[in-house]
């Protein structure tokens, strides 16, 4: 195997939304750097059950039907 082909791992910081602190192992910064999350688990609807609403109601055929089965392009 070829050597020096594996990223540099190291400890870094990351803090989250909430301002809680935990260190884990990475390639991003360097040896002791902190890295300062927008988004995480804590914060992001996806994780959290925010307001999204489910809006399909049919899938895609039945919307494009919806919209244009009044349309003819045959022969009248």
């Amino acid at each position: 195997m070829k050597a020096d082909t594996h990223p540099d791992y190291h400890m870094i910081k990351v803090q989250m939304t909430d301002g809680t602190v935990f260190e884990t192992r990475s390639t991003w910064g360097k040896e002791g750097d902190l890295m300062t999350l927008d988004i995480d688990p804590l914060a992001h609807p996806a994780w959290t059950g925010g307001r999204g609403q489910l809006l399909d109601q049919g899938g895609q055929v039945a919307r494009f039907n919806k919209r244009f089965g009044g349309l003819s392009l045959g022969k009248k």
